[in-house]
């Protein structure tokens, strides 16, 4: 099932045809190679992702967390 030979992609063709006609034909083909070449570029640009190391950012932007006072009551307490 897996060979595909001259007759069988023939018939392939017809029906394309048929289904798509043969003005529309090209435009369609087109816009299915600019999706693949779109499709293909995602996948390198997500595998680069995973292979690049990361990068160790420090806490300096972080700001501290809120101090609580000492001269205030805790609140459990009460």
């Amino acid at each position: 099932m897996g060979n595909l030979g001259p007759l069988e992609l023939t018939l392939i063709l017809v029906i394309v045809v048929l289904l798509f006609g043969a003005k529309r034909l090209p435009e369609t083909a087109k816009s299915v190679g600019q999706s693949l070449k779109i499709f293909k570029k995602t996948i390198s640009e997500d595998d680069e992702k995973k292979d690049a190391p990361r990068e160790v950012t420090s806490n300096d932007d972080v700001a501290p967390p809120p101090s609580t006072r000492s001269d205030e009551p805790n609140r459990t307490e009460l």
